[in-house]
């Protein structure tokens, strides 16, 4: 267990946390949200010994085992599935020992050694780490290449499978989604479902989120609350908090104004189509979000298209790629005015290489790319991040654009983005990652393309922008093609998916939920990987036999619990609105008056009560789903 207790921590003139108490327990899988700057990063690295507390304690068991993404890799020249096994400290530690003890011809030694290495998985490390790196898409190829071949974003996908190889007591994961495409991200969240230790994940993904965490600890206000589910139930609660909140903000102003009126009386006495579908959706989940979007910093919109040819462009016979090297041949496409589009395919497979193809910066290898009269194309890709200039302001980036408008009008614009005041007007230089991508679809929006394609759009940006961008995307008229390992922005503004595979771009019939399974299957029909070495194939109709009887086996294993931890949730719930409740009413002023005496110590006991029965529900919950997890680790592994 993890204590946090009455800590106050302040960088520079900043105060981050103020008098916080939280508790962190075994096993617990803990999605940490908050705004930018709020001290979510802060907090992993006074986890990790890097940072100290001004005030207050923070209790963490001795030897605990903490494994967390390094940011920054060398050139080096160890190879790549070397530098993955590094992770794991304890068997490097065993193997240099075992070296020694061959030195010295220990024998007592070399037997004790090979007995902790057989103990510690020493002879599986090796295929461990090969099932990793192809989790995160390297090929098998690329296991004995050096890290230093390797281009940053590949480099932290090392970092990542490194922190993974770690058998540790604590992960700690600030945005490890952001290089990854779709396949590794349905991976990595398979792999986190199966982590037995306990997980603390920074994401700005929320389906990520909500399909690999049991609670969410939101930074905001100098202050950590807990909240009992993933990041789904999360909104629904704070939701119901800031509506609550409001509620009382609301009730406290008729109340001051109604003692204004009074004071008032007594002085004058004394003295005298496709977009429908999407609105639809927004509209479905508006009531659930919209109050928990409600101190969201940023609006906007794209402004209406001049013109939208129909077909946008065409593809015939297209071969795509490079003149030595295509990537994708046979390409025939027609996009029409409205499409709304969305790439699948494994890393590798041809989805930036199609969308570079439809954006004239690649140009095509064989056949014909043809586009439509006075089409206009937004073309967003990490790249293009490099193109902006850093000594300018984003202003003058926009007065690039449009010398003609007004000043007022384009402040105006950059404020949707959060450029406000002085972030407006000084220079781009020291921007962060994510401030650079918000600036660039600044840049393309104001454009009025009537042709959007988006390669991996949401990387570096928060959840309150993704949310943003999501609602902007549904009111946009033009066609959209989109490349992103975000599925709540894929599922919520494209109606069809093309699948890029084995050279071929063909239309994928099903839903995301289709995607997963259909990677899952590709993936059991491959031989596996060991370090290189293929294994032999099995007879495939007795395995899945073998899977089924296993799939059947732990169905009725998990019946019971689920059903349990459904209970659990009800009750969690009703204790939740009874508790706020009992928090409204305590919280109104009329309670405490003496002809309602009674009424109030009924309500605290009622009060304290609820609090315990809520505790106890949530630690039950907790101790359920460690039990359905340790029935489903076997199959996730």
């Amino acid at each position: 267990m993890i204590s946090l207790r009455k800590l106050s921590l302040q960088r520079g003139s900043k105060i981050l946390f103020d008098n916080i108490d939280l508790t962190i327990h075994a096993g617990q899988k803990i999605g940490v949200t908050g705004a930018n700057g709020s001290g979510k990063s802060t907090l992993f690295a006074l986890f990790r010994g890097e940072i100290h507390s001004d005030k207050g304690d923070l209790d963490m068991p001795s030897r605990l085992e903490i494994a967390h993404v390094a940011q920054e890799t060398p050139a080096l020249d160890v190879s790549a599935i070397d530098f993955v096994l590094d992770g794991d400290r304890e068997l490097r530690e065993v193997e240099a020992a075992l070296r020694q003890a061959e030195d010295a011809h220990n024998g007592e030694l070399i037997a004790e050694l090979h007995a902790r290495f057989d103990n510690i998985e020493g002879y599986s490390a090796k295929s461990r780490a090969a099932r990793m790196l192809h989790g995160l898409g390297f090929s098998p190829e690329q296991f004995d290449k050096p890290v230093a071949v390797f281009s940053g974003g590949w480099r932290m996908r090392l970092n990542l499978a490194q922190a993974l190889m770690c058998r540790s007591d604590l992960l700690l994961l600030d945005e490890p989604t952001n290089h990854l495409d779709l396949d590794a991200v349905l991976w990595l969240e398979q792999w986190l479902k199966s982590y037995p230790g306990t997980l603390l994940l920074i994401s700005h993904d929320r389906d990520f989120l909500d399909n690999t965490v049991n609670a969410i600890a939101h930074v905001e206000h100098q202050q950590i609350t807990l909240y009992t589910g993933n990041y789904a139930d999360f909104e629904r609660q704070r939701a119901a908090r800031l509506a609550l909140q409001q509620s009382a903000f609301e009730k406290q102003q008729r109340e001051v104004a109604h003692l204004h009126s009074y004071i008032d009386r007594f002085r004058a006495s004394a003295t005298k189509a496709r977009q429908a579908q999407s609105r639809i959706k927004a509209l479905e989940r508006m009531e659930m979000i919209a109050a928990a979007h409600v101190d969201s910093p940023f609006y906007f919109s794209f402004r209406a298209a001049e013109s939208t040819p129909n077909p946008v462009i065409r593809l015939e016979e297209v071969s795509a790629g490079y003149a030595d090297n295509p990537i994708l041949k046979g390409i025939n496409f027609s996009l029409e005015a409205g499409a709304r589009i969305g790439l699948l395919g494994a890393n590798g497979a041809g989805k930036s290489t199609l969308i570079k193809t439809l954006a004239g910066e690649l140009p095509v290898v064989a056949g014909k790319r043809i586009e439509g009269k006075d089409l206009r194309i937004g073309y967003f890709a990490q790249h293009q991040l490099e193109q902006l200039r850093p000594e300018e302001s984003p202003l003058q980036h926009l007065q690039r654009l449009d010398s003609s408008a007004r000043e007022s009008e384009l402040r105006n614009f950059l404020g949707g983005f959060n450029f406000r005041g002085e972030a407006a007007l000084g220079p781009v230089a020291p921007f962060s990652g994510g401030e650079k991508s918000r600036l660039a679809l600044a840049l393309l929006i104001w454009q009025r393309p009537n042709l959007l394609l988006l390669d991996e759009p949401t990387n570096h940006l928060d959840l309150e922008m993704r949310h943003a961008l999501t609602l902007a995307l549904q009111d946009y008229e033009g066609a959209l093609v989109v490349v992103s390992h975000d599925r709540h922005l894929l599922r919520a503004t494209t109606d069809r998916f093309l699948l890029t595979a084995n050279g071929v771009v063909s239309p994928f019939d099903g839903d995301l939920d289709d995607y997963r399974r259909w990677r899952a299957e590709q993936s059991s029909a491959e031989p596996a990987s060991n370090g290189g070495d293929k294994s032999q194939e099995v007879d495939r109709k007795a395995r899945k036999r073998v899977e089924a009887e296993e799939r059947n086996r732990l169905a009725v294993l998990r019946k019971p619990i689920e059903a349990k931890i459904k209970k659990l949730e009800k009750e969690i719930e009703s204790y939740t609105a009874e508790k706020t409740r009992l928090d409204s009413l305590l919280a109104d002023a009329d309670i405490y008056l003496d002809e309602k005496k009674e009424l109030l110590k009924t309500s605290l006991m009622q009060q304290a009560k609820v609090t315990e029965q809520l505790h106890q529900a949530e630690e039950a919950w907790l101790e359920q789903h460690a039990a359905l997890e340790e029935i489903l680790l076997p199959e996730t592994q």
